[in-house]
């Protein structure tokens, strides 16, 4: 047994670290206070750093380390496909230590996500520091905040520049140069959101991640925001306000897309605004369709011409990518990863959204 972990003692030791994080982070995750501790006294801090780093240049530092590391990962595995190959002797200790590696490789770099971001599902979340909790609805309380939704994209739908088929035309650099300012109308109601925010990136491969079924990323590595710029513009300032609320160390998905909708309707920018209204109603639609369609039909037909070609032209963006292999796959896998950091109803929890919205409008 010794002779066998001299063998590769260097690569031991580093699998034994990975591994004895790991098991720290999932023995201890449970502890709010210590995961408050670390995450305002270290992560935090450090993920503002790479933030502050990263940022000084344009394009998405993000993309361009998982590039590196595609071509990293294909460069390994075929220098030591090879390697071994060629090996006249010890072929199975060179397969072994390529294999550990590999190992030891994808362990530290989870290892560090849980120590960056995973802490962050443990720590107090937006319902804890406002009082504001998600509480069953009332099908009469949905019904009317709905309303009150479709009322608003109405009247804000006419705010906002168009082209010459009535769709949202608003550009998308003046979006993203505006992001600074989404949480302004926030910060006096709920100073804890208070964050010197340093805008979001475009990606890239927006196209790609259209496929994957995201509009946005936050990376937790280079702490930065980036957003996903091939998709409709109209939901770009709002998918802006979700990405910018994980900047503020909140991990759960569904508050982020309650911020989102708070953030995005108190901001002075009408993008924003309408964006906001409009996100938050198909939040509100889709869950009064699947428990009243004849009471959401009644609601969306009193909705203003351009809202509908707005919703119908982010529909069919959408409807492009549904069903595919690609996004079946990218489903699960996030679905399964939200579920392994506690969200025990995984991709579904996007629902809570609603119960959220209801409580603080109706």
């Amino acid at each position: 047994m010794k002779n066998f972990f001299q063998t590769h003692k260097k690569l031991h030791i580093w699998l034994l670290a990975d591994i004895g994080l790991l098991l720290a982070f999932f023995l201890l995750r449970g502890q709010k206070g210590l995961m408050n501790a670390v995450a305002d006294h270290f992560t935090g801090p450090l993920r503002r750093g790479l933030g502050k780093v990263c940022y000084l240049v344009p394009f998405s530092v993000m993309e361009a380390v998982e590039v590196l590391a595609v071509l990293f990962g294909a460069g390994y595995v075929i220098w030591n496909v090879r390697a071994v190959a060629r090996a006249k002797d010890g072929r199975r200790d060179r397969a072994y230590g390529a294999a550990l590696g590999a190992a030891c490789i994808l362990l530290s770099v989870w290892a560090g996500f849980c120590l960056l971001w995973g802490v962050n599902y443990w720590t107090d979340s937006f319902q804890d520091k406002s009082g504001i909790y998600a509480q069953p609805v009332a099908l009469e309380d949905l019904r009317e905040v709905t309303a009150f939704f479709a009322d608003r994209v109405s009247e804000t739908a006419g705010d906002v520049r168009r082209d010459g088929h009535g769709l949202f035309a608003v550009p998308r650099e003046e979006i993203l140069a505006n992001s600074v300012r989404a949480y302004d109308g926030l910060t006096e109601a709920f100073p804890f959101l208070a964050f010197d925010d340093p805008g979001v990136k475009p990606m890239a491969f927006s196209r790609l991640m259209s496929a994957l079924d995201f509009t946005g990323f936050y990376s937790s590595f280079t702490g930065e925001s980036n957003v996903n710029v091939d998709s409709p513009a109209c939901m770009l300032p709002s998918t802006i306000a979700h990405e910018l609320a994980h900047q503020r160390g909140f991990a759960s998905e569904q508050e982020c897309n309650f911020l989102a909708v708070l953030a995005s309707t108190t901001c002075t920018d009408p993008a924003y605004r309408y964006s906001g209204w409009l996100i938050g109603y198909v939040y509100l639609g889709n869950a009064l369709y699947s428990q009243d369609p004849e009471g959401y039909w009644a609601i969306r037909e009193t909705l203003a011409e351009e809202a509908r070609l707005d919703l119908a032209y982010n529909n069919a963006y959408w409807a492009q990518f549904q069903n595919t292999a690609v996004q079946k796959a990218s489903n699960k896998v996030y679905d399964g990863i939200l579920k392994s950091y506690g969200d025990e109803r995984g991709i579904q929890s996007y629902g809570t959204v609603v119960d959220l919205l209801v409580v603080y409008y109706k």
